[in-house]
């Protein structure tokens, strides 16, 4: 149909309707009725032309063609209607059909819960390091301050002490359920203290990992949150060496993420470990390829902190070394943003296999 349809021209009009309530007709959805729609009464469909020339007309042909266009588009629209309401009818009973719930299936109704995938990772690495011939050792998760940074070297002015980096505790509960002031409590800012603790109550040679919580004064955003988990190691033997730490690092870094992975170390600086390194993980699923990526930190533990908890660096040796729990997950897994961890949504723990028995 050209869209240069005379307004008076009767036949022509008649067939501009015919064929738009024909194109409405064969439309099954309401993409293909929006395409008839746009063709047969929208801005360039001949229809809308002829009517936008009656003012070009004559003063006594313009009744006659707006009659005849009048009646048109009033044709148009019905039909338009019609098909709308056939396709939506159509396409509600296709979403009852395939939405149907029976209602006769029996369900559990007490759902499964699920195993947070921290919880889970933390285990297997106490496993790992159990067969290791290591122990597992736990602290408290609030700290008094010589344990949580002097025992460590950590000096009286080091920044990692500011109230910016660490939460400090004003007063703790009593056992008659009071609350007693108290100086110099932290929340543990790493679990290092926990190998002081160790080093003074059971002495050298100690193999052990602590895996455990601790808390920082972050921001909650996608790779950084205010308590989140970390595991530490601390050897403490006679002639230990840092290719003994090398070694270690090695076969963990396979442990968690596969044979393909290990470990290097670059030159850093901690309080407690001389000398001391960055660990990075050769990473066969690296985003945009096989790489390195920083894991954690590590190094030979200082003579200083080995002085401070009662074991002789003169006899003994020991090496240290500590990641977080989030990352490794983060890395093994694949997950961009830390917040999925902590927002207690269960379906994101379902995802890792760790579902637990339905009651």
């Amino acid at each position: 149909m050209s869209s240069q349809l005379s307004p008076l021209d009767e036949a022509g009009v008649q067939a501009a309707v015919a064929q738009a309530c024909s194109a409405f007709a064969a439309a099954t959805t309401l993409e293909e009725l929006k395409a008839a729609r746009l063709a047969h009464s929208g801005d360039n469909a001949p229809i809308t032309h002829a009517n936008m020339q009656i003012r070009n007309l004559a003063k006594e042909e313009k009744p006659i063609a707006g009659k005849l266009l009048g009646a048109a588009r009033k044709e148009i629209q019905a039909a338009l209607a019609s098909a709308t309401a056939r396709i939506e009818e159509a396409e509600a009973a296709a979403a009852l059909a395939t939405e149907t719930v029976d209602v006769t299936v029996p369900t559990n109704r007490s759902p499964r819960g699920a195993r947070h995938p921290l919880t889970v990772l933390s285990e297997d690495i106490a496993d790992f390091f159990i067969a290791m011939g290591w122990e597992i050792a736990e602290g408290p998760e609030v700290e008094h301050e010589w344990f949580n940074f002097d025992s460590l070297n950590f000096g009286p002015d080091h920044p990692a002490r500011q109230m910016q980096d660490t939460f400090y505790v004003s007063g703790v509960v009593g056992p008659d359920g009071g609350v007693t002031e108290e100086r110099n409590l932290v929340l543990r800012t790493h679990t290092s203290p926990v190998q002081s603790h160790a080093l003074l109550r059971r002495g050298a040679p100690l193999y052990i990992a602590c895996p455990g919580k601790v808390f920082r004064t972050d921001a909650l955003d996608a790779t950084h949150t205010p308590v989140f988990h970390q595991v530490e190691g601390l050897a403490v033997d006679k002639g230990l060496t840092m290719a003994h730490l090398k070694g270690t690092l090695d076969h963990f870094a396979r442990h968690m993420f596969g044979p393909e992975a290990k470990a290097r170390l670059r030159p850093s600086f901690f309080p407690f470990t001389e000398p001391s390194a960055e660990m990075d993980l050769w990473f066969p699923q690296k985003k945009g390829g096989p790489g390195w990526i920083e894991w954690g930190g590590c190094g030979m533990v200082n003579p200083e902190v080995l002085r401070n908890n009662g074991i002789d660096p003169d006899v003994y040796t020991g090496f240290a070394f500590g990641m977080g729990l989030e990352r490794t997950l983060m890395l093994r897994n694949s997950i961009a943003d830390m917040r999925d961890m902590v927002e207690g949504d269960v379906r994101f723990s379902m995802q890792f296999g760790t579902t637990g028995r339905g009651n």
